[in-house]
């Protein structure tokens, strides 16, 4: 496994319940401030076998990504179920629930 993909997977395991951080943050703290899209393939290929809370990493905007329907509904329900707001478009108020980990 490459360094930046096992970073990557330490540093989503590292979200807090009720908490949420971007894929480009993940993707900078993880050593490559412009790796979003390569968090995005790793999040879609090695949640599961990980068991990567992957409902807790959105866009930049704080908006739930995920164009299918039903995964969609399950990142919403997941992160409501950790009491993270999600408004009627999708979106998370990132100022109140965005990790930012000590460095």
């Amino acid at each position: 496994m490459q360094p930046f993909t096992q970073r990557v997977i330490e540093i989503i395991k590292s979200i807090p319940e009720g908490h949420v951080m971007t894929y480009g943050q993940v993707a900078q703290l993880a050593g490559s401030p412009r790796g979003a899209r390569q968090v995005v393939r790793i999040l879609h290929s090695l949640s599961r076998i990980h068991k990567l809370p992957w409902h807790r990493v959105v866009n930049a905007k704080g908006e739930i990504a995920i164009q299918d329907d039903e995964s969609r509904m399950m990142q919403e329900l997941y992160l409501q179920g950790e009491g993270v707001s999600v408004n009627h478009r999708g979106m998370i108020d990132l100022d109140k629930y965005r990790y930012v980990p000590e460095e």
